[in-house]
């Protein structure tokens, strides 16, 4: 069972010893200052935006967006295939096994990728996240799709 999990951006302080990354493990750490949940560092370097593109292009990835179905109606990936971090482990069947999973959600402090990459990796996928979010693909011009409205 996936518990459910909520995105915040997480506070920059001055003084503050933790460098707010996370990593793709059920193994959390508190930052004894602000009471966040952070954790330590992706144990596998993050998919950049370039690096997607160039595999979209040759068709080596699947893009999974993690967000809300709503969300993922605004504004998604090219190609991205919508499967909410609560409904992850019912729908695994609707993800390949023979091909790498880049997983996104609403920014690179948002834990639903994180979640999803862990789930998927204790399930033997190769997963990777996206090292931003959907806004930042956006708002660098970058392709993107939409559900039209009814």
């Amino acid at each position: 069972m996936i518990p459910n999990f909520s995105c915040h951006s997480l506070p920059r302080s001055q003084g503050n010893p933790h460098k707010f990354s996370y990593q793709a493990t059920d193994q959390v750490d508190r930052d004894h200052d602000s009471g966040w949940a952070v954790r330590a560092r992706d144990e596998f370097q993050p998919v950049s935006r370039g690096e997607l593109l160039d595999r979209l292009r040759s068709g080596t990835a699947t893009v999974l967006d993690v967000r809300p179905e709503d969300e993922f109606a605004s504004g998604h990936l090219p190609n991205a295939l919508n499967i909410p971090l609560s409904q992850l482990e019912r729908r695994l069947a609707e993800l390949p096994a023979d091909q790498e999973i880049v997983a996104y959600c609403r920014g690179p402090w948002c834990v639903l990728s994180f979640e999803a990459v862990a789930v998927l990796r204790q399930r033997g996928y190769r997963v990777r996240r996206l090292e931003d979010g959907f806004p930042e693909w956006k708002l660098a011009g970058l392709p993107i799709e939409s559900v039209p409205v009814r």
